[in-house]
């Protein structure tokens, strides 16, 4: 009978070790270490995510407590709690940005395509904010008495992966973040109405990346162009229109498309795109996707450690935050891979529950409610009956 690991060394498989050592190298990480690797500190906040732990004492705590199973983690001993403290404040952060990336190379692989017909590229840009004790973070800008860092994403619909990532302070505007990034043409970009920036719009068209948004109210347009709007679908307004304000004109693309859908218990919902092909309820389909994007940040704060940090310096808080992405991944990796349903708050749950059982990854994720096969010692199963 086939004996297996423990499950978190299942899923610590899933990292290439000489990707993650080419990886250490690159950044310098492990750059004046003394007996403490890269690897252990990956494994301890890996840990933190996974198993919930509150503090350093519990990260370093549970560790301890399971020392026989950590060889087979490639971790010698449980880290020390000032060691791992000192770790998350001195050692390059990037090196775990380089790890997140190695592990979306392997989701994009597993990942199927968006829902919709067209086959354009089509991701969703938004940021939200994690508040912070000013007091307690002092480096994180945000107001006068409290502190916040923003994480600006994109995520891509072909399996919701998020696939870039910029963390700044509270204050930052999304829009400048947007703009440092190239998009194939081709590709569908949606966001709300934080990103509007005109010139980058006309930068976008140019460049032949298409982007769905919503019209600001006080926006002053001209029709160019009436086009019949689909039956039955609960859109009312289908327009070419051209910015006609102050100063707009000349910076906007000279023809978008205006989309307004109806909806029973609200006002009206108006739509601005470059795409002047696409159907106009699909545009309203588009930009209703990009609801995917705000249960990303619902999973990212609720299930794993985004809202209370182990290290209070600039350095902890991002190492914190990217090796709470790479679980992330992790999770929408397992996910992807199984075949039983899997919503991810229960996957999180039972895989908490689990991650020290002996016993096959992959059989349990595809039955997790059957009981394992009953190992037999083949040496006692040998011993005569008495």
């Amino acid at each position: 009978m086939t004996r297996f690991c423990s499950i978190f060394n299942q899923l610590l498989q899933l990292f290439s070790r000489t990707d993650f050592q080419r990886a250490v190298v690159d950044t310098s990480a492990e750059r004046h270490a003394r007996g403490f690797d890269c690897w252990t500190q990956f494994v301890a906040m890996l840990f933190c995510h996974l198993g919930r732990a509150h503090s350093l004492r519990e990260i370093c705590g549970g560790l301890a407590s399971c020392e026989g199973k950590l060889q087979q983690l490639g971790v010698g001993r449980a880290p020390k709690r000032s060691t791992l403290a000192y770790a998350n404040a001195h050692r390059p952060w990037t090196l775990f940005q380089a790890v997140f990336y190695q592990l979306l190379e392997q989701c994009r692989a597993a990942a199927g395509l968006h829902r919709f017909r067209f086959k354009n590229k089509l991701l969703s840009l938004d940021a939200t904010v994690i508040e912070l004790c000013a007091e307690v973070f002092p480096w994180a800008v945000f107001q006068r008495t409290k502190g916040a860092v923003k994480l600006h994403f994109t995520l891509d619909h072909d399996g919701c992966l998020p696939t870039f990532m910029v963390l700044t302070a509270g204050d930052r505007h999304e829009a400048p973040i947007a703009q440092q990034q190239r998009f194939p043409p081709g590709t569908i970009l949606v966001f709300d109405k934080a990103y509007i920036a005109l010139a980058w719009f006309a930068a976008l068209t140019a460049a032949g990346v298409y982007f769905v948004t919503r019209l600001k109210r006080n926006t002053i347009y001209t029709v160019l162009e009436e086009r019949t709007p689909p039956r039955h679908r609960g859109i009312v307004a289908d327009q070419i229109i051209r910015f006609s304000g102050k100063g707009s004109r000349a910076k906007a693309p000279a023809r978008l498309r205006r989309v307004v859908l109806a909806l029973p218990d609200s006002e009206p919902l108006e739509f601005l795109t470059n795409h002047l092909t696409l159907g106009a309820s699909t545009v309203a389909a588009v930009y209703k996707e990009r609801w995917q994007i705000e249960l990303f940040f619902k999973a990212l704060k609720q299930h794993l450690r985004v809202k209370t940090f182990v290290g209070t310096s600039a350095n902890a808080l991002h190492t914190q935050i990217w090796t709470a992405l790479i679980a992330l991944l992790l999770l929408k990796y397992l996910q992807l891979k199984a075949r039983f349903g899997w919503s991810l708050s229960n996957l999180v749950a039972l895989l908490r529950m689990n991650l020290f059982v002996y016993r096959d990854l992959w059989a349990w994720l595809d039955e997790p409610f059957t009981p394992p096969p009953v190992l037999v010692d083949p040496v006692q199963q040998a011993l005569p009956l008495s």
